[in-house]
């Protein structure tokens, strides 16, 4: 898979936040169950200060890289310090060297291959904030996503 070498700033993310395991048998339906939520719930909706129209897939605090428990937050960069209603969450990306991949296709698969073919890369994971950024658009079946896997 092809990537391009980036450096990013500290991102600010709000959403709703969960813990799973790539070893846990329902980890998909969770993380997918959050996304539904995500929407019907009105929280993209109500996030305040958002910067731009892309919502973020977030995963964070890794035990143990990928054989280990991590957090998954879905939601949307916001300003610093924007105060944000219940349950919301806010998490930081940290500032750093990037691996950035774009995929395109159906959302759910495009995002599962692209997983599924990382895992069997040799990158230098720092395995901190790894995040999927979906481009603004109504089309699920043919998506722009950027996905940034924190290096070392």
């Amino acid at each position: 898979m092809d990537y391009e070498m980036v450096q990013l700033i500290e991102k600010q993310i709000a959403g709703l936040k969960i813990r799973t395991s790539n070893n846990e048998p329902q980890m998909s339906e969770k993380i997918g169950t959050t996304w539904q939520r995500f929407y019907s719930d009105g929280i993209e909706a109500s996030l305040a200060g958002r910067k731009n129209d892309k919502c973020i897939g977030l995963y964070s605090d890794y035990e143990n890289g990928v054989a280990g428990n991590y957090d998954v937050m879905v939601g949307c960069e916001v300003a610093a310090g924007a105060s944000q209603p219940e349950p919301v969450e806010a998490k930081t990306i940290a500032a750093g060297n990037y691996a950035k991949f774009i995929v395109h296709g159906d959302v759910q698969q495009a995002v599962g291959d692209f997983w599924m073919k990382l895992w069997g890369m040799e990158l230098d994971r720092k395995f901190g904030s790894d995040f999927e950024e979906y481009q603004p658009g109504e089309d699920m079946a043919n998506a722009e996503i950027h996905i940034y896997i924190s290096l070392n």
